[in-house]
């Protein structure tokens, strides 16, 4: 099989702008240029590797050439700046996180890659359960998860455990006390999105029917925010929970209750130094941050 690298970036190209127009724009080419290209990838792979929908989306064929497209063009960037000794382009790194690392620990490593001139950093914001399917998809090199297996062609490591805690303003907690029981069939709960279990996983382990009021709130600071406003009860990280206890705006439901969630850094096995200096700063800020 002989796949032009122009066919490879038109691909990519659609994956991240979602139509042929709009690949065309970032390619500084034509539709119709764009369209010849896949047409000649497909007719090269003999199958068809891009599902002609709105958006645009990549088929299980076309997922497989996008590993190829990013990790080839992670290296040829590499080799381009090795030979001419020194920085001569910007080097993309897409990588998939969670809201809640990104709010609280990886803050650390992004201190760090504030200082590097040669790489542009491409986070894409999923959650830790599913964010190894954008690593199975071939939209990101590398991805903070919350899956142990490696996804094929990876490589994995544990980083360690992200603490939440179940809490909530003083006065919701206080009006949903049936003495020092927390009601929680009754108090109004917060959750981030539709993948978020841990707040339902919470009301399973003890019985506890979802309440009839449930909020959703799909940023992690406005979460935070939300749940210190009193619109409900909800698990917070805790690295947010301690200031905002210490501040008298939480109180944790329960002394004991929490939930540690096991993070992992997924990668995929390049003799990559850029992916390599990444994995470094990604594993001092978990020493750092996690449990």
């Amino acid at each position: 099989m002989d796949v032009a690298p122009a066919q490879l970036a038109a691909l990519v190209a659609i994956a991240d702008h979602g139509t042929f127009e709009a690949a065309a724009r970032h390619l500084h080419v034509t539709a119709s240029a764009v369209s010849q290209r896949i047409r000649a990838l497909e007719s090269e792979a003999g199958q068809v590797v891009v599902r002609r929908t709105t958006p645009c989306s990549p088929t299980p064929a076309g997922e497989v050439l996008i590993r190829l497209a990013r990790q080839t063009r992670l290296l040829h960037d590499e080799v381009r700046d090795a030979l001419a000794h020194g920085h001569v382009g910007t080097i993309d790194l897409p990588v998939a996180v969670s809201a809640d690392s990104l709010a609280t620990w990886l803050r650390a490593a992004l201190v760090d890659v504030a200082g590097w001139s040669d790489v542009a950093l491409r986070l894409h914001v999923e959650d830790q359960a599913f964010s190894a399917d954008l690593l199975r998809s071939g939209a990101v090199l590398a991805a903070v998860t919350s899956e142990p297996t490696p996804v094929q062609g990876c490589s994995v490591e544990p980083l360690g455990h992200l603490r939440y805690v179940p809490a909530a303003a003083p006065e919701v907690a206080e009006r949903c006390r049936r003495g020092r029981v927390v009601d929680w069939a009754a108090m109004p709960m917060v959750v981030f999105n539709e993948k978020d279990e841990l707040q339902h996983d919470v009301l399973a382990a003890r019985g506890a029917a979802e309440p009839p009021v449930v909020h959703r709130v799909p940023t992690s600071a406005d979460f935070l925010e939300a749940v210190c406003l009193g619109l409900g009860w909800g698990m917070i990280p805790h690295p947010q929970l301690a200031p905002a206890v210490a501040s008298g705006r939480l109180v944790p439901l329960g002394t004991r209750l929490h939930t540690d969630v096991q993070l992992y850094w997924q990668r995929w096995r390049l003799d990559s130094p850029a992916l390599d200096r990444l994995t470094d700063v990604v594993r001092r800020a978990a020493r750092a941050g996690l449990r």
